[in-house]
Parts: C-alpha cells; structure tokens; sequence
C-alpha cells in the first residue's frame, strides 16, 4: 500500500509539474498571406524564441477577404498585425484596439506610374485613374488626396479610384495610370512583368509627409486589464523582436523560413528573398517600442481629412508603451 501511495503521489507530482510547465496559448492573425513581410514571426517560431519565452503561438495568415479588425473583434486572435489608419479608424467605430508594440519603423507604401502618362509629380494625379488598395488600406491615400486638394469622386480636376486587388494588372492592362505598391512587393511583381525601372515614377508616402504607421502589433483593451495576459504579451513581443532582429541580420535565411511555412507554395525564392531585403529597410531602427513623433504624424494625417477625415477626433489611449518597454528592459530580453 505505501508502495502504491507513493507512486501515485509521484505521478500525481509529475502531471503537476507538466501542467505548470504548459506553454501559454496565443494565437496571432496576420494582415496577408504568408510572406516575408511577417518574417520575424516566423523566424521566432522556427528558432525556439517562442518555446524559449513559454508560449504556443499559432499564426494565422491573412487574406483579400480577412478583415484583421474582424477577426480579433470576434475573439479568433489574441494580437493581431494591422496598419494604424486601419487601427484608428476602427477604434472610432468602438472597437478598443490598442498598440502595443510597433517593429515597423518605415512606411513600404507607395503609389507607381507609367511616366508615358506623363505624370511627374501629384498634381499631375489629376483627371487619372489610380488603383487603391481597400479592406483599411485606402485610408492614407484619401487622407494624401484631401491635402491635396484631390477629390476622389473622378472628375478633370479629381481621380477616378478604381478599388485594386491585390494585384499590379490595373498598371499592365492599361486600366489605370498608377497603382498602390509596396516597396517589398507589387512594385517588383511589376518589374517582373517586364517594365523597366526607368519607365516608372513612384510616389513614396514618406516622402509626401503623409506616411502612416505599419504593421504594428494591436489587442483589445481588456487584453491590458488582466495582468496574466500582460505577462504573456510582454513575453511575445520580447520573442517577436529577437525574430525581426534576426531576420534583419540574416534575410536570405529568413526568407527561407517564410517559404517552408507557406501551405500554398505560392511564394517563390527569388520573390521572398528579395521582399526580406526590402522589409529589413523598414524593421531597421525599430526596438519594438512606438516612437510618439510617428503616432502624431499618424494621426495628424489622417484627421486631415477635410470634410472627409478618416478620423474625425484625435484618439485618447490607443497605444501603450507597457508591453513593449517590458519586454526591452526585461531580463533576458534581445
């Protein structure tokens, strides 16, 4: 009988300990599919970051018809990868989501003209079709084009939009006289097709002043109430940027990664490596951490909208440096 007693109280021991070392759950939905543009996530799940900070991460690629906002509104993801305008004009409508950390330093968007249009700088915007990007991406091309004084209802002094998928055909097919691009992506898809740089003219965000915030990392309000969620989250972020740094440090590797976690088999080597070496301009300088002169310079542009802002009040308690300082100045961090 004691013999008995004493095994089951080892096993009962052993079934303790393996709960208490259970890996926390945490699922992250990103904002596309499966791509070099969500590397360090990737590169922290394949290197053991995660294992190394006690969580299970399950992440979630995206979509055209996955709405970030949607899905960690209905609770199918605990953090989620978004654009800031996107972000902000969502938590006007009532949904809290807040900022959490931000490894995007750069913006990648652009807008890319044939210059056979003629087209040599914004004004020259005028009485074209452009494609753009929506599903929340179009919110810093309208708020671009009020401060221009563009209307966006067509017209010989307006634009006409034409709603782009998630493709560069508008610009081949002669559909439209520029199109939205990423500096990692559409741009080179459009190199690809066979037209040379130099029959090109791109309009950085950046450089028009009117860059917006990327791919930070956002949750719900509530996710911040529960000091066992803030834990877990500092845990993440902490493991989310020790994956961008490395990728940044070594991108063809990454790059790699990426392409062993996509279930399509879409993506191409050529593609991915190159779309590393893009993203690695726009991480570079990031800590994790948002910097406030690029939360006001958000902000900024999208309440300058007009009669049309995509804000309509400068929003109160949309970012926290919680997480990310946590997660920076913890022990063990990066």
């Amino acid at each position: 009988m004691k013999t008995l007693t004493k095994t089951l109280g080892l096993a009962a021991v052993g079934l303790w300990a393996g709960m208490a070392q259970a890996a926390d759950e945490l699922t992250l939905q990103l904002k596309w599919v499966t791509q070099a543009q969500f590397a360090g996530y990737y590169v922290a799940k394949d290197k053991g970051f995660y294992d190394e900070e006690n969580l299970d991460v399950t992440i979630k690629p995206g979509g055209p018809d996955i709405a970030p906002t949607q899905v960690i509104a209905g609770g199918g993801a605990d953090v989620t990868v978004e654009w800031m305008p996107a972000a902000l004009a969502a938590r006007e409508k009532g949904l809290p989501l807040v900022n959490i950390a931000q490894p995007f330093k750069s913006s990648g968007m652009m807008l890319t003209c044939l210059k056979s249009t003629g087209i040599e700088d914004p004004q020259d915007l005028r009485g074209r079709t452009l494609g753009v990007w929506f599903f929340g991406n179009e919110f810093p091309f309208l708020s671009w084009m009020s401060q221009l004084g563009i209307p966006t209802e067509g017209g010989e002094d307006g634009v006409e939009v034409l709603k782009q998928g998630f493709n560069v055909d508008p610009l081949l097919q002669g559909q439209a006289a520029c199109i939205s691009t990423m500096t990692y992506n559409e741009y080179w898809q459009v190199i690809d097709a066979g037209i040379k740089p130099e029959e090109l003219i791109t309009f950085k965000y950046e450089d028009q002043g009117v860059a917006t915030l990327e791919d930070g990392l956002y949750v719900l309000e509530e996710k911040l109430e529960d000091p066992a969620e803030v834990d877990k989250l500092v845990r993440f972020v902490r493991a989310s940027m020790k994956g961008w740094k490395w990728a940044e440090d070594n991108p063809d590797a990454a790059a790699m990664i990426v392409l062993e976690n996509d279930a399509t088999g879409a993506q191409t080597e050529k593609h991915q490596k190159r779309m590393m070496s893009e993203i690695a301009k726009l991480t570079e300088g990031s800590d994790g951490s948002l910097d406030p002169a690029d939360y006001e310079r958000t902000v900024e542009t999208l309440l300058a909208g007009g009669s049309d802002p995509v804000i309509t009040e400068r929003p109160e308690d949309a970012w926290t440096r919680l997480i990310s300082d946590r997660a920076l100045y913890s022990p063990g961090a990066w």
